[in-house]
């Protein structure tokens, strides 16, 4: 027979018994606290973040949305510099374009992954300062700095005043965001835009009557004076090598006058005349990759060929033109040569309808020809009508 318990003995088991019913509970939402302020449940958070380091830029903000700790975790400045370090050490960057619609003019950004073989469109692209009438898109230039995930969109044009804009749209891959940056001290369009180091130079534009030549710092959010030029050049390509730019004004078959085009050296902060080989022979979109400069001609059935310095001469490239399937107007790029992508030289052509080639370029061995091999990536039906108007490269 169990025992007999008196009232008080009663309350007090009672009030056992309850106690132990609560302490489960309590404990119960501790460890949820905890578990939703861990990152990766399970994970220490330094592994958790390293493999938060590999989630695909389009997808950031989304992950955002996840927990309060992955908000701000993603955001964080620390994040984002490990972010842009870690891009940088993988071996194929993403190709961006800007685009534009042939019907509408609208203006477009996507960006392809050349692991998965998809494409992501990129949020608008803010309205520029000035831009609110129609746009000529090939009067803005282009810039990147690969290694940080930004690119830069310059100047532009409206199409019904010909006004030139002072457009400064800074895109960062690590928010998958557009924003305004401090505008051009000089309105510009069809001009020359480019990447030295961690700075932004423009140059040249409009009638040729341009000759002044400013920087951007993306860190200080200003800009400031380079040297000029001799004379105002309108762009008709242009291309960066280690600390010199580029900038051609183009040829005209069969040359009834000899084409201008001058050099920038940013170690120097002076303005050269472009080498007679050189300037006659840039016939075409130019694409730079492993610090080698080469050229899509625009003449025939687009060959390849490649600068050499110490001749001043242009020299073919083995390995046939570009595919017939990637369709004029082209948007050119060049990546790679350096450790981050294990020496491998790209050139990206972009044609209509976001068709590109991808060539890939190697050295023979024992002998200082060049072979380019061409791989053809089509784009999705619903990019058909649209045309490119410049191609960058970015680690994101």
């Amino acid at each position: 027979m169990p025992p007999r318990l008196e009232p008080a003995e009663m309350v007090d088991a009672s009030r056992v018994v309850v106690e132990e019913e609560h302490v489960p509970r309590r404990r119960s939402e501790a460890e949820a606290e905890a578990e939703e302020e861990q990152l990766i449940p399970g994970l220490p958070d330094d592994v958790a973040e390293h493999c938060l380091l590999h989630l695909p830029f389009p997808y950031q903000p989304l992950a955002r949305s996840v927990s309060s700790a992955w908000n701000r975790t993603l955001s964080s400045p620390s994040f984002l510099r490990s972010k842009a370090e870690a891009a940088a050490e993988r071996s194929l960057p993403y190709l961006f374009v800007f685009a534009f619609d042939r019907t509408t003019l609208r203006l477009q950004w996507q960006a392809h992954d050349p692991r998965m073989r998809r494409w992501f469109v990129l949020p608008p692209m803010p309205l520029p300062a000035g831009g609110d009438g129609p746009l000529c898109p090939p009067a803005f230039a282009c810039a990147a700095l690969p290694g940080r995930g930004e690119l830069y969109v310059l100047g532009g044009m409206r199409s019904d005043t010909q006004s030139p804009l002072r457009t400064l749209l800074a895109y960062r891959a690590a928010t998958n965001s557009w924003c305004a940056a401090a505008p051009m001290p000089t309105p510009r369009c069809f001009f020359a835009a480019g990447a030295i180091g961690d700075r932004i130079f423009a140059a040249g534009g409009g009638d040729g009557g341009i000759s002044a030549v400013e920087w951007y710092d993306p860190e200080a959010d200003r800009w400031a004076p380079a040297a000029g030029m001799r004379r105002g050049i309108t762009r008709y390509d242009a291309a960066v090598v280690g600390q010199r730019m580029y900038l051609t004004e183009g040829w005209t078959w069969p040359f009834d006058s000899s084409p201008c085009g001058g050099v920038y050296d940013a170690d120097r902060d002076a303005w050269d005349e472009m080498r007679v080989g050189m300037r006659e022979g840039w016939t075409g979109a130019s694409a730079v990759a492993g610090a080698h400069l080469y050229v899509i001609s625009e003449c025939g059935d687009g060959r390849v060929k490649a600068y050499d310095e110490g001749t001043d001469r242009w020299k073919a490239v083995a390995g046939g033109a570009v595919p017939a399937e990637v369709r004029r107007p082209y948007a050119v790029i060049g990546s790679g040569g350096g450790a981050a992508e294990k020496g491998r030289r790209t050139i990206y052509v972009v044609g209509s309808g976001m068709d590109v080639g991808v060539g890939t370029v190697s050295s023979t061995a024992g002998t200082a020809e060049e072979r380019v091999e061409w791989e053809v990536v089509k784009g999705p039906p619903a990019f058909a009508d649209l045309a490119p108007c410049n191609a960058l490269v970015l680690f994101a």
